[in-house]
């Protein structure tokens, strides 16, 4: 019997919550029922909300609180969170003597093999993918998911000890969380989701969940060229990297060439610029992946991946050449920093789409990363009139700003204004919860927009 068969086998005598109907927990919902779980599912949404879900959910047998007050009757002996629910509104519940959860934290209770997982405010998806690219390359059976890809509780009782999980990790998902994976690793940490969280330091402290739990022998990957994640307390078995200095430990940059330490015992790991994806960002992350996958992968997996991987979909993503004029989406950079990096990526002044939700984060810092980089911006979304403020604030001569109401009429504003040679991207330094359910709806929007140009 797997761990997983256990720990479903110990609920058959207990009342199961799961909040949140929607897609990526109903994998967890079909699995507590067709083990003979008694579930009852939370949700905010009325029935005909739901749509298509609900029929799906009734015919599974769960029971139901649904509407405004569904936080109301949390009474359950175990309650699987949502990542979207903040664990504040659960405290009652928890006072009452409900087990908070979520999916995340049974399926690293139960994975029979080692977890590497990664987090960080920019640059974990295509680390991510990075280190699982790599680690396939170097022969592992690698399972990809967390906040990337499909829940990966389902596959558990498929994985094999000599496997590897590989998890991107979201502030969400870490709240409270009482596991870290074998190899921990923390991009950098500024500013985000502060419509979530109550201010920066609950932030950082949901990230440092990633390490907290590590047991001897664990690694950690910090980068040591982030001002928050340099001064994080960690102990153990630490491997950093850095652009700026060497390390004794670590992947470092010297000379636009990337090395690798042990010991303080390096060796020559590639050019920077034989590196296939753009940007100076992206350097950093070819330097985060060789860190994680010390001791699993040799250098020749990690050289083939670097010089052959095109980049993940809504990431500087190219989508046509059109007139002359390229377009890219950049639909994941949902903070000023990733869309900063974004910007950094190009040799040319581009046309910029942006605008989004507003997850209450400061703006001023891509003012004149803007106004250096950016020929004419156009605005869409919540957040247009900030990043106009903060445009208009810097000294000196500023791009031609254009709003308007939508991202069909932000691609056709910029369709009208490019010319031959130009560049449009889609970066919009904001989140896509004001009218898209996430940034890859957006991001295929975008594309579909694009190459639909006449």
């Amino acid at each position: 019997m797997t761990a997983l068969e256990q720990y479903l086998g110990g609920l058959l005598d207990k009342k199961v919550g799961v909040i949140g109907a929607g897609v990526s927990n109903m994998p967890l919902i079909r699995m507590l029922r067709a083990a003979g779980v008694r579930v009852t599912v939370h949700d905010k949404k009325e029935p005909t909300e739901l749509g298509d879900g609900y029929a799906t959910l009734a015919t599974l047998g769960v029971d139901f609180v649904l509407g405004a007050h569904y936080l109301d009757a949390l009474d359950e002996d175990i309650i699987f969170r949502t990542p979207g629910v903040h664990p504040r509104f659960l405290e009652k519940a928890r006072e009452n003597g409900s087990e908070i959860t979520s999916e995340m934290e049974l399926f690293f209770s139960v994975c029979p093999c080692p977890i590497i997982g990664i987090t960080g405010s920019d640059g974990k998806t295509t680390t991510t993918t990075l280190v699982s690219e790599i680690l396939k390359h170097a022969g592992y059976t690698v399972y990809l998911g967390g906040n990337i890809g499909a829940p990966l509780l389902p596959r558990v009782n498929e994985m094999k000890e000599d496997d590897l999980a590989v998890v991107e990790l979201s502030s969400f998902q870490l709240m409270g969380m009482k596991h870290s994976p074998h190899v921990a690793a923390i991009t950098n940490l500024t500013p985000n989701h502060l419509d979530y969280h109550k201010d920066f330091d609950e932030y950082v402290q949901a990230k440092t969940a990633i390490y907290r739990s590590q047991q001897e022998g664990d690694r950690l990957v910090l980068n040591l060229d982030d001002e928050v994640t340099r001064s994080l307390h960690a102990s153990g078995n630490l491997f950093c990297t850095s652009k700026t200095q060497e390390l004794a430990n670590g992947v470092f940059l010297k000379d636009d060439v990337i090395y690798i330490a042990e010991g303080g015992t390096r060796r020559e790991l590639m050019p920077a610029a034989d590196i296939r994806i753009p940007g100076a960002h992206n350097v950093y992350n070819m330097m985060m992946a060789p860190a994680i996958v010390q001791g699993y992968a040799a250098e020749d997996d990690i050289r083939a991946v670097a010089t052959t991987f095109g980049g993940v979909e809504h990431r500087i993503e190219f989508v046509r050449e059109k007139d002359g004029v390229k377009y890219y989406n950049d639909s994941i950079a949902s903070s000023p920093t990733r869309t900063i990096a974004g910007l950094e990526s190009f040799q040319q002044k581009v046309i910029l789409i942006a605008g989004g939700y507003d997850k209450h984060i400061p703006y001023d810092v891509l003012g004149q990363p803007i106004c250096d980089h950016v020929k004419s911006l156009i605005l869409t979304g919540a957040t247009a009139p900030k990043i106009r403020d903060c445009v208009l604030a810097v000294q000196g001569e500023h791009p031609p700003i254009v709003e308007v109401e939508s991202l069909e009429a932000a691609v056709q504003e910029a369709h009208a204004q490019a010319r031959e040679g130009d560049i449009v991207i889609m970066s919009p330094a904001s989140a896509s919860f004001d009218r898209f359910k996430n940034f890859m709806e957006r991001g295929k929007l975008f594309k579909t927009l694009v190459n639909n140009l006449e």
